[in-house]
């Protein structure tokens, strides 16, 4: 089981222009010694929007909430609409509007302008709004990759059961509702909840998102009493928020609106590579465990037995990169050389290019 090193939370909330009322629960620029990007990495950067409500804006088609056109270079941006919708347009003609349980992923790469702002139709009516922002670094490889730009809809994530401890090891892709029900009844499965994937890979079920580097991005939602056991690459760091509710997490109990920070990988892929050069590789003598486990319980406590909403969950998990950054603002490079030619860029007309 991968133990927890220390939960996050207590951050004070604050504005992202006038639309994102966000706590910044990882950030590449600080340099807390217990909590900096090489515990993180790949992710740079998570913002928590917790639900908010939004009064109509009487103005939504010429001042909607958001954040107007800024540039990123460096990087890839992933946003999750958990209520309301996000309206997004780039330098590269990539734009679209996402709504509950979408996703936009933007990769910066050499350089892109977008602006983010609550689509016209959010706007108009008003309403609860939450959503979460993660910058994911690219390796140097692919620093300078053209700029892209990803809408991925809830329908075409593929959806995973999970099921109590008692059926460990068979959580399935859902193919259809009838397969689902069929499998479950020939083996006594017991539900618990769901996991969209949306990067990444669930034992053999690929995510709907291209990443640059092995990531993975689940959105759980537990709905029913009981406990199931997550299975992890032991090579990746991991950190799981507490988007809505309360459960136990390895056995610790967790709230909405934490980050919980796993302890770092025990090795790294060269330390494998190292290992299995050294071992004769018969059937008996390979190492096939290489996964860690995390293992979640709702409801948290007994007075909550009686709760009906979901605890929805959204677990990171990726490789470590291993490279030196540079960052100052939107922008995200290797050395401080490469960061201040992309300011220059930027002054002189030549960004992006």
């Amino acid at each position: 089981m991968r133990a927890i090193k220390h939960i996050h939370g207590d951050k004070a909330p604050h504005w992202v222009g006038d639309g994102f009322y966000v706590k910044t629960l990882i950030n590449h620029l600080e340099n807390d010694p217990n909590f900096n990007y090489s515990h993180t990495d790949p992710f740079l950067l998570f913002d928590y929007g917790e639900p908010t409500k939004f009064a109509p804006n009487p103005d939504y088609h010429v001042q909607p909430h958001g954040i107007g056109q800024h540039p990123h270079k460096g990087f890839e941006t992933v946003t999750i609409a958990y209520s309301g919708e996000i309206s997004h347009v780039d330098s590269t003609g990539g734009n679209g509007v996402i709504f509950e349980g979408d996703v936009q992923w933007m990769t910066a790469g050499r350089g892109i302008l977008h602006e983010e702002f609550h689509s016209q139709d959010f706007g108009q009516r008003g309403g609860v709004f939450s959503m979460v922002q993660m910058w994911v670094n690219l390796p140097s490889a692919h620093k300078l990759t053209n700029p892209k730009y990803q809408t991925i809809r809830r329908a075409d994530m593929p959806v995973v059961e999970l099921l109590a401890d008692s059926n460990a090891g068979v959580q399935k892709e859902m193919t259809s509702q009838k397969d689902a029900t069929n499998q479950r009844d020939s083996i006594n499965q017991s539900v618990i909840g769901k996991a969209a994937i949306i990067a990444g890979d669930w034992q053999g079920t690929t995510g709907a998102a291209s990443t640059f580097s092995p990531i993975n991005l689940w959105d759980i939602e537990l709905q029913a009493a009981g406990s199931t056991t997550l299975q992890i690459p032991n090579l990746h760091n991991v950190l799981l928020l507490v988007q809505e509710g309360e459960l136990l997490v390895n056995g610790t109990h967790v709230v909405a609106g934490q980050l919980i920070q796993f302890v770092a990988p025990s090795k790294t892929r060269t330390d494998l590579q190292n290992e299995n050069t050294s071992i004769i590789t018969t059937d008996a003598a390979v190492n096939t465990d290489t996964t860690d486990t995390i293992e979640l319980a709702y409801p948290a406590t007994a007075e909550a037995e009686k709760a009906v909403a979901p605890v929805k969950l959204l677990l990171l998990s990726g490789e470590p990169i291993g490279e030196p950054i540079a960052g100052y603002g939107p922008f995200v490079m290797n050395t401080q050389a490469e960061l201040k030619q992309t300011f220059r860029d930027y002054q002189t007309g030549n960004f992006g290019k």
